[in-house]
């Protein structure tokens, strides 16, 4: 599979920057929502750029540092669980990619999403359902997220043991639903998400 299609498909237009966006941190029950825009070269790819989530957490933390040494432009942005509760998740995540395109220190003259999702910005786009694991650059974006989320998850966890945050990141594993049972939720919770644990 030509995980450049899209972008050789762009380049052929004569868009140049093109960046790719993913999020990551929609389903969990606490943490942020974290979204990556990159721009990356695409003359000298990185080899086993994928969509996060079948990496493992050692391979992705590898290709999170060789993406931001090599990539043209890198943003990172995120949004917290109290805003997700005032505006609902999926306005946070649009507001989320937004501010991290917006925040790259080149503009884009293209961008490519993942899913579904279109964003408020005066930049040509695209959106691709499974475009992490369909675009290189959108599969660049995933794991940079993904690693970035991880990271402030596993420093929640050393504040908050009760939830397991190390192991689950957020999600409403068992583990994290016996936290709650016995300890409530915590400021890092979602309220909209956690109600039957209030």
């Amino acid at each position: 599979m030509d995980k450049l299609a899209y972008e050789r498909e762009l380049n052929a237009q004569g868009y140049k920057y093109i960046c790719g966006v993913d999020e990551v941190g929609r389903g969990p029950l606490a943490g942020p929502v974290v979204c990556a825009a990159v721009i990356m070269p695409l003359d000298n790819l990185i080899d086993g750029v994928d969509d996060s989530k079948k990496l493992s957490a050692i391979k992705r933390q590898t290709l999170a540092k060789k993406i931001s040494e090599k990539a043209i432009a890198l943003a990172i942005c995120r949004v917290e669980p109290q805003v997700i509760d005032e505006i609902n998740i999926l306005q946070a995540t649009r507001r989320c990619m937004k501010n991290a395109v917006e925040s790259l220190e080149i503009k884009p003259d293209f961008v490519i999403t993942d899913g579904n999702m279109k964003l408020d910005i005066d930049i040509p786009q695209k959106s691709i359902v499974k475009g992490d694991a369909l675009s290189y650059t959108i599969g660049a974006a995933s794991i940079v997220a993904k690693q970035y989320r991880d990271k402030i998850m596993e420093e929640y966890d050393a504040e908050y043991p009760e939830y397991a945050f190390a192991s689950n990141k957020g999600y409403g594993t068992k583990a994290h639903i016996k936290g709650l049972l016995e300890a409530g939720i915590c400021p890092v919770h979602r309220k909209s998400f956690t109600k039957k644990w209030q």
